[in-house]
């Protein structure tokens, strides 16, 4: 053995023996039971590795790459010890199902009860969308999700001129109770959840769906589900807004306000991070505009004369899973962290569910590739991998065809299967947080947290979330995180699998698509044609009438629009006097 490896090796186990006897002194709290002592040693071995052992292998065999970042171009360490991310665990992790929160909401997470397989689902017609339905939840699914189509989205009927082309294409066609009806036909809706993926109209939905309870019986007590019902991410990412940032922002106080009263298990509000994460932001942007946009909602709620802990117990999160497995699991714990923190330190909430951030996620649809679409199903597996030991409460895995079309059948299968080998084969449920104490985690979690907060302090300083949008702040730094990653893949710094590496030349999809009947529009419209000319027209007029009055003044919109779903009057109605009261919104012209 040469000098120089014996003197390392004895330099080494000196530091690693010093270590030890500090750790043997007993924990001071700081750091996993290494005093400053501990510490010291801890340092002087890592150097000594370094300056030994590791420069010899890294002369030997050069590193892949000058720099290793996250997906998100975060730049990673090659170790991380005690010595460098001491952990104050019961300040930073605490204790599964307790404050702050970071290794999760419940004490027996998954070993009490699995996450909600919640599978996206919706296309055509309400009954055709209630046939996929019903298929997923023989197939052992255990929430529904529900999608709407492009000029649902945006408050427009079915025989719009606006809606030409686009009927039933990107989800399905609801335009009034009726269309409710079918949708969930046979669906017991105070057995199980529902959510749905509405923002702009979501009062107009919501109003539907009480309608629906109402008609059925079913106190309004036992409805459980959500709305995704988030103006904000809809200007700095999406961009399907009913009317201007403001009067949305009255609209979803107005909603949150209704259901903290008259419907206790409701989500009024799902705060989405996964369209922002799609558009292009980093994880850290995710977390923060995510964060921000909820802070919002809780302030306005606040100036209403609302308790923060009558009505944050509701509010829920909706998370993107990307491609970076460690910095998705850590998103989500310094998602909970962070969120725990703001709402009793900020707040003053009171009510531990108050300060419970639950989440739902969905693999990135971003990160799916038209190359080689089987590829598609190992990315969602790690996804969904990843989504778990995050932590999250519900969780949608994409299918491997929805680069080209809506799901098959069949891939949706496949999608709903991959979480159940997750939950069953896995061995991953049976153990809470099984990643926490990682010391690259835990130092990972801490650096997410840390950017997020410079974000909020940013948005603060600005007046708050409402006028960052209307600066174009956070759409603009998700426009440059978007550009510099096209940047990578273009230069190859990034490879995505298919796409710029690892290509099949000439290679078509090889797989089956969805093709949706042109005819869809033509039933929708004869459909809707068919309501409009059974209804009670002067009820329908009043009902209108009502929702204008109340929204020129400052009474809840909430009571009105329902009024006006169990009339029958359709969402363009609804959502047409809105517009004609509170305006509309033109997106800044940088964008």
């Amino acid at each position: 053995m040469a000098q120089s490896d014996v003197a390392g090796r004895d330099e080494r186990a000196k530091a690693a023996a010093g270590a030890a006897a500090a750790a043997e002194r007993g924990p001071s709290g700081e750091s996993l039971g290494l005093d400053a002592e501990g510490l010291a040693g801890l340092r002087e071995l890592v150097r000594a590795w370094r300056a030994g052992p590791l420069a010899k292998a890294t002369a030997a065999v050069p590193p892949r790459a000058e720099r290793f970042t996250t997906w998100s171009g975060l730049e990673l360490p090659d170790l991380v010890t005690p010595a460098e991310k001491p952990v104050r665990y019961a300040e930073e992790l605490g204790l599964p199902g307790e404050y702050p929160y970071t290794r999760g909401v419940q004490p027996t997470m998954y070993r009490g009860r699995l996450w909600t397989m919640r599978m996206f689902a919706g296309f055509g017609t309400p009954e055709q969308t209630n046939q996929r339905f019903k298929y997923l939840f023989a197939q052992g699914q255990t929430g529904f999700s529900t999608a709407f189509d492009f000029p649902t989205l945006m408050g427009y009927d079915s025989d719009s001129p606006r809606a030409l082309g686009e009927v039933g294409m990107c989800g399905v066609a609801v335009d009034t109770l009726r269309d409710m009806e079918v949708l969930f036909a046979d669906l017991a809706l105070d057995q199980v959840t529902v959510s749905m993926t509405i923002n702009g109209p979501a009062i107009a939905l919501l109003g539907f769906y009480i309608a629906l309870g109402d008609r059925r019986g079913i106190p309004r007590k036992l409805l459980g589900g959500t709305v995704q019902n988030d103006c904000l991410k809809e200007f700095i990412a999406q961009h399907a807004w009913l009317v201007p940032p403001r009067p949305a922002m009255r609209i979803v106080t107005d909603m949150i306000q209704f259901c903290s009263r008259e419907l206790p298990r409701w989500n009024t509000v799902s705060i989405s991070g996964y369209h922002i994460r799609e558009a292009g932001a980093t994880a850290a942007q995710e977390l923060a505009f995510t964060i921000a946009d909820g802070i919002a909602y809780v302030e306005h709620c606040l100036l209403r004369g609302m308790d923060v802990d009558d009505f944050a117990q509701r509010l829920s999160f909706f998370f993107d899973v990307h491609n970076d497995f460690f910095e998705e699991v850590c998103k989500f714990r310094a998602a909970r962290r962070l969120w725990a923190r703001l709402m009793k330190e900020r707040f003053g909430a009171k009510k531990d569910a108050s300060l419970k951030l639950r989440t739902h996620a969905q693999t990135a649809g971003v990160s799916l590739t038209a190359q080689q679409p089987y590829n598609n199903v190992v990315r969602v597996s790690l996804q969904a991998l990843a989504a778990v030991l995050g932590g999250t409460q519900s969780l949608h895995t994409n299918s491997l065809d929805e680069t080209y079309a809506l799901p098959t059948e069949a891939s949706a299968l496949i999608a709903l299967r991959t979480q159940q080998i997750v939950a069953h084969e896995s061995g991953v449920a049976g153990t809470v947080d099984p990643l926490g104490g990682s010391y690259f985690v835990e130092w990972l979690t801490d650096k997410l947290e840390a950017e997020a907060r410079e974000y909020i302090a940013r948005i603060d300083q600005m007046g708050g979330m409402v006028a960052a949008v209307e600066q174009g702040y956070p759409q603009r730094e998700i426009a440059n995180s978007a550009y510099r990653f096209q940047r990578e893949l273009e230069t190859g710094e990034r490879v995505m699998v298919g796409v710029n590496g690892y290509a099949v030349e000439g290679a078509g999809p090889g797989i089956p698509v969805l093709r949706i009947d042109e005819t869809v529009q033509q039933r929708q419209c004869a459909a809707l044609a068919a309501v409009k000319k059974t209804r009670d027209a002067d009820a329908v007029r009043t009902a209108l009438a009502a929702i204008r009055e109340t929204a020129r003044g400052t009474d809840n919109l909430m009571p009105p629009v329902i009024a006006a779903a169990a009339a029958y009057a359709t969402e363009q109605e609804i959502c047409d006097v809105l517009r004609e009261v509170m305006g509309t919104h033109t997106d800044r012209t940088e964008f």
